[in-house]
């Protein structure tokens, strides 16, 4: 059962203090994390979040490295549906409940989490538009320390609302006016000039380069509709939104260029969760540079 006046792309400050106001069911979630040192982010969260906020780790809750059964390949590989569903239910997200995922980097990881439960079939989930320093800019409340766990809840999957792409599915693909990679990677990486965290430099031939960063205003929230919309329709020079699949490092980034799509009228669009870590893993396949 989805929620009465539900929000499925983003959610302001103000929204999410009025549906707490009246006493609506939320899950909120904070997804802070940094990829270079996988700890900060519980720190980060135990220095302030929004009351009642679950911590949802991008290692250890939204990605499941090493399971035979994972959905994707790459650094943060997916969790299979089932897995995640079981987590879900464990931290007392119910389909009833609206949910609300933030970090405070930009959108960088709390990204993820929309697009996962977009896939479970869970279309109430909004991102908290300019996280964290947005909430506290609205004078929201803050809390530090560890909260008390919730209540375990019930979670059915539905029908996958977001499409997964596998690696297979690009390199099928691959050249064919029927697929326009998008890579949200900064550009150095994307040239191949640099690499800080995967073994080979370069990108996905053909690919497109547009960093995720690109899609927010200087304090962190999205670009209007229009803005985003003009931006995307000069990088994609005639492609159809249609063939568009978003791409990064390891799946993880390349969710803010998907959503800034949908925010434009242009979406919703396809995701390749493994990424440039799962494509350059096997040195046959094709890799460019520049």
């Amino acid at each position: 059962m989805k929620p009465t006046d539900s929000y499925s792309t983003l959610i302001t400050a103000q929204n999410l203090m009025d549906l707490q106001a009246r006493g609506a069911r939320v899950r909120v979630f904070d997804c802070s994390f940094d990829l270079m040192n996988p700890a900060v982010g519980r720190q980060l969260y135990q220095q302030a979040h929004i009351p009642g906020a679950v911590y949802a780790d991008l290692a250890q809750d939204l990605s499941d490295a090493g399971a035979p059964d994972a959905a994707s390949g790459g650094r943060h590989p997916l969790p299979s549906r089932e897995k995640f569903a079981l987590w879900l239910a464990r931290i007392g997200l119910a389909n009833d409940m609206q949910a609300v995922v933030y970090d405070r980097q930009g959108v960088s990881f709390c990204g993820r989490l929309w697009w996962m439960l977009q896939w479970a079939g869970h279309g109430a989930v909004a991102v908290l538009d300019g996280g964290l320093p947005a909430w506290e800019a609205a004078a929201g409340a803050v809390r530090a320390g560890d909260e008390p766990p919730h209540a375990p809840s019930q979670f059915v999957l539905g029908p996958s609302l977001r499409t997964l792409v596998t690696t297979r599915e690009v390199q099928a693909q691959l050249g064919s006016a029927a697929q326009t990679l998008v890579d949200a990677r900064a550009t150095p990486r994307y040239r191949g000039e640099t690499e800080p965290l995967d073994p080979v430099a370069g990108h996905i031939p053909g690919a497109l380069n547009r960093p995720f960063l690109q899609n927010l205003e200087p304090d962190g929230r999205f670009k209007p509709a229009a803005a985003l919309r003009a931006e995307f329709e000069q990088l994609l020079a005639g492609r159809s939104p249609s063939t568009v699949v978003h791409q990064c490092g390891s799946g993880v980034t390349a969710v803010p260029n998907l959503m800034a799509m949908e925010i434009a009228g242009l979406g919703p669009t396809a995701l390749y969760a493994g990424s440039w870590s799962e494509w350059c893993s096997d040195p046959a396949r094709p890799v460019a540079k520049g």
